[in-house]
């Protein structure tokens, strides 16, 4: 038996439709392996695996194609934006090296083109023209969209598109935003609220039929259920209501959705598991963490760790909380992937940790920060999250190290109690010292002692501000002018006070010494 490939560029193409992806130049047949997604970056060494789709962010003209082309090596295709400047040169460029070059609608970004091509490819083996197709969500859109002979969308609870069938370059414009960003967009879905649409349809159990207003093509749709849980629905652009025979096809095809979603969300929460397990293996550095790195195909020198977290805010549904930590840990899987073909992510616990590799240069910690914050810009609108990123691990010996970092730099924000923030180990050493301390202090049930001690209580029996004073006057580093007008008082008053508060306590201000002791209780104790 003769193997064939897990996704072909025609496979893809054809799948994809003209709607997102075209054919600027082919070598010949498009049978080339497909076996991953890569986002060329000019500044970066370009490391290929063979069968790569290439996402030329920036390339436009015909010179700086046919450049990408030689150093493309075993790529299965180039991808640019619309429209492609192809010339000669660019043609015989592609049949020298036998790499595709294809045109990508100007309407889609560079994001969403990514997760939809590994949305493509995690599907499993896509079957060649001619094969039976495989049993997944994209193959029964195709089986729904020939049954109603109209473009099919199959979608989530959340109106999150899961698959999609051929022909959407027939549907109207916010089906191909929708297709394009794998999401219903806002206001078709407030649309679809405030007219009772959604509610009717989930509330039948039956397929409804819904007329639509600016020019959109109406919908016949049906909800997926397993039993009363409601998996999500099946949408079909329609021109008219469909006749009986395709309301009891539409039906049947429910419950085939509804098994195939069980499944796959079996198979999903296995996989998920098994890849948690192999990176909290990978991320404790022991003496299984290289037969784990490898079974998860991750790289094993110049590795950074990052340690990022939602905010929890006040989620009342445990379940929906937890459906959300894991989108947001898949979305910042997409994003280290496609940076590097050997990271890796997976959520362990309430974070989610990804092991990202770095190209030798200088400054990898830097540019791992600038990898987090360009994710929290781009899920910030749907995830308030922090990152905390370890110092740069040579060898799976000292990942253990990096995310005890990472993990350490993530609880400086949850203390600071800040949202959307990047932080990175060496640049919150202190404070994270000092977060340890307090641990140790609090493990100990040790409490404040000598003029610090003294200070409070004296505070606490008179009503006074001893400790405030001493504070300002100590950030203020000895300038009492700038010091009492930070607790607004004059500067007599503030002198008097602060040696009123030398007498009681019998601190030393002179001392550096007993003024350290008095600062990092303040900090440790925080009163």
């Amino acid at each position: 038996m003769i193997a064939r490939p897990r996704a072909s560029l025609r496979r893809i193409l054809e799948d994809l439709g003209s709607t997102v992806l075209d054919v600027a130049a082919s070598p010949g047949e498009l049978d080339a392996e497909v076996t991953g997604v890569h986002i060329y970056d000019p500044l970066d060494e370009l490391l290929l695996a063979e069968g790569s789709l290439v996402l030329a962010v920036g390339v436009q003209s015909a010179e700086r194609v046919c450049a990408l082309l030689d150093a493309a090596g075993p790529a299965a295709g180039v991808v640019v934006k619309q429209p492609v400047d192809v010339d000669d040169a660019v043609r015989a460029k592609v049949r020298e090296t036998g790499v595709a070059v294809l045109g990508l609608t100007r309407a889609a970004s560079w994001a969403q083109v990514a997760a939809l091509l590994r949305s493509l490819l995690a599907e499993g083996d896509l079957a060649e023209p001619g094969e039976a197709p495989p049993d997944g969500l994209f193959s029964l859109a195709n089986a729904v969209c020939a049954l109603l002979d109209a473009p099919v969308t199959i979608e989530d609870r959340s109106s999150r598109v899961l698959a999609y069938s051929e022909r959407q370059d027939e549907a109207d414009a916010g089906r191909v935003a929708t297709v394009l960003g794998r999401q219903v967009p806002e206001r078709y879905r407030r649309m679809l609220v405030e007219r009772g649409f959604l509610r009717e349809l989930y509330q039948s159990r039956e397929p409804i039929y819904m007329e639509l207003d600016d020019d959109s093509i109406n919908r016949a749709a049906v909800a997926v259920r397993s039993g009363d849980e409601i998996l999500g629905s099946i949408w079909a652009a329609v021109r008219e209501p469909l006749s009986e025979q395709r309301q009891r096809a539409l039906a049947e095809a429910a419950k085939i959705v509804a098994l195939q979603l069980l499944r796959e969300r079996a198979v999903a929460d296995t996989s998920r598991r098994l890849r948690a397990d192999l990176l909290s293996t990978v991320l404790a550095g022991g003496k299984d963490a290289a037969e784990a790195a490898g079974r998860l195909g991750v790289a094993s020198e110049r590795l950074c760790v990052l340690a990022a977290q939602l905010i929890d805010g006040s989620h009342a549904d445990a379940a929906r909380l937890e459906s959300d930590r894991q989108r947001f840990c898949d979305a910042l899987a997409v994003h280290v992937g496609a940076i590097h073909p050997r990271a890796a992510a997976a959520l362990v616990g309430s974070v989610a940790y990804a092991v990202l590799p770095l190209h030798a240069g200088g400054e990898e910690e830097a540019r791992a920060v600038r990898v987090a914050e360009s994710f929290l810009a781009r899920v910030g609108p749907r995830h308030a999250a922090n990152i905390g990123v370890g110092r740069l691990a040579v060898s799976l010996t000292e990942v253990s190290r990096s995310r005890a970092d990472a993990d350490r730099a993530l609880r400086v924000l949850r203390a600071r109690e800040t949202s959307g923030a990047v932080a990175c180990y060496t640049g919150v050493h202190f404070e994270a010292l000092l977060l340890q301390l307090s641990d140790l202090v609090k493990a100990e049930e040790q409490v404040p002692t000598g003029p610090y001690e003294r200070l409070i209580a004296h505070d606490a029996e008179h009503g006074s501000e001893l400790v405030a004073t001493l504070r300002a006057y100590l950030d203020a580093f000895g300038d009492v002018n700038a010091a009492s007008a930070k607790v607004h008082v004059h500067a007599n008053t503030f002198r008097y006070r602060l040696k009123r508060l030398t007498e009681i306590s019998g601190l030393d201000l002179a001392d550096p010494d007993a003024r350290l002791s008095v600062m990092l209780q303040m900090r440790i104790f925080g009163r």
